[in-house]
């Protein structure tokens, strides 16, 4: 079993992949339903699910004929976590192809694509490292020993990352998606004009919250004219960015592993990647992230995880019971084969 299709349809991204267990990804398709969403400020669960069923066909054609490929040898999609009716639509075509195939089918964990996305380059991280996972609703930290062998560390106690920084720039009057409209605006931001708090950095332990830090911006949003927007989004993303990076090195000192991974959307932020990249450099540990395509939601990711997870029988059923889930907690995970 060589190529694997990767089917992704957690939420607002319809992508599709394929990836060569010799020769490492052939293809990559994705279709953002961000156009779709932007007038309602937010994804809409039923109509992202009615996007997915439009544009998941055309997309597996399309990465199939850049692939040079008529079919796949197993197929991969996302189980869960996400929207249950999206995910539901890539799970039922997912099992549709793999019978009409007769190849296995996988459903994949959407966090531990995430997880894993940095082994898709060339300069690939090797096990042992720590993961910083902020994706959407999720802010992970997870000591990684292998496929399958994740510690949670630690997690958010209310606000994930991504949704501080969607709340936030409604605060500030932006428009949807907001975390990469937030960081635009900070960019013309005075550094240092307004220092929010740095949450639960005066404790010990790995776990995080962002609601004390969304309260404090919204009473100087409340405060503030609209000409001091851009100073407040400096200020909220220089807090979030300094916390993670302080979270990330005492991850490190508690494992002893001197590598770290950084995935998920928050991961392509240009000043938290520059924070990390100074304290890597101050603090002797090396610092992986995958390119910006991978780091929002995409098809290689899934195929990638296939390739690691299918078994080399193409007669196995691995398909399993729920077609989908909406909640699924990473540690449930296992080594392949296990």
């Amino acid at each position: 079993m060589q190529n694997i299709l990767g089917i992704e349809t957690s939420c607002d991204e319809t992508a599709v992949a394929v990836y060569s267990r010799q020769r490492g990804l052939l293809a990559h398709q994705i279709y953002s339903q961000v156009a779709l969403h932007a007038e309602y400020g937010g994804v809409v669960p039923e109509l992202a699910s009615r996007d997915h069923v439009r544009k998941l066909a055309p997309l597996i054609a399309a990465a199939l004929a850049e692939a040079g490929l008529s079919r796949a040898d197993g197929i991969a999609y996302t189980r869960g976590p996400g929207l249950l009716g999206a995910l539901l639509v890539g799970g039922a075509v997912a099992r549709g192809l793999g019978m009409a195939w007769q190849v296995p089918v996988l459903g994949v964990h959407h966090m531990e694509g995430h997880l894993l996305s940095p082994l898709l380059e060339p300069d690939a991280p090797a096990f042992p490292f720590v993961a910083l996972l902020v994706s959407g609703g999720h802010t992970l930290l997870v000591a990684v020993e292998g496929v399958g062998r994740y510690r949670q560390l630690g997690t958010t106690l209310d606000d994930a990352v991504g949704e501080a920084f969607d709340k936030t720039a409604k605060l500030l009057g932006l428009g949807y998606p907001g975390g990469p409209a937030l960081a635009r605006l900070a960019e013309d931001g005075a550094p240092g004009r307004f220092v929010f708090p740095r949450p639960m950095l005066d404790r010990p332990g790995l776990d995080f919250s962002f609601s004390g830090l969304k309260t404090a911006v919204a009473l100087a949003v409340r405060d503030a004219g609209p000409a001091d927007h851009a100073d407040i989004a400096r200020g909220f993303e220089e807090a979030v960015t300094e916390t993670l990076a302080v979270k990330c090195r005492r991850a490190l000192q508690e494992t002893g592993y001197a590598r770290l991974v950084v995935a998920g959307g928050v991961g392509a932020n240009r000043r938290l990647r520059e924070q990390l990249d100074a304290a890597a450099t101050a603090h002797d540990f090396r610092v992986y992230f995958p390119r910006h395509a991978f780091c929002t939601d995409n098809g290689a990711m899934i195929a990638h995880v296939g390739a690691l997870r299918l078994p080399g029988d193409a007669r196995a059923a691995c398909a399993p019971d729920p077609m989908a889930v909406a909640r699924w907690p990473l540690h449930e995970l296992a080594p392949p084969g296990a």
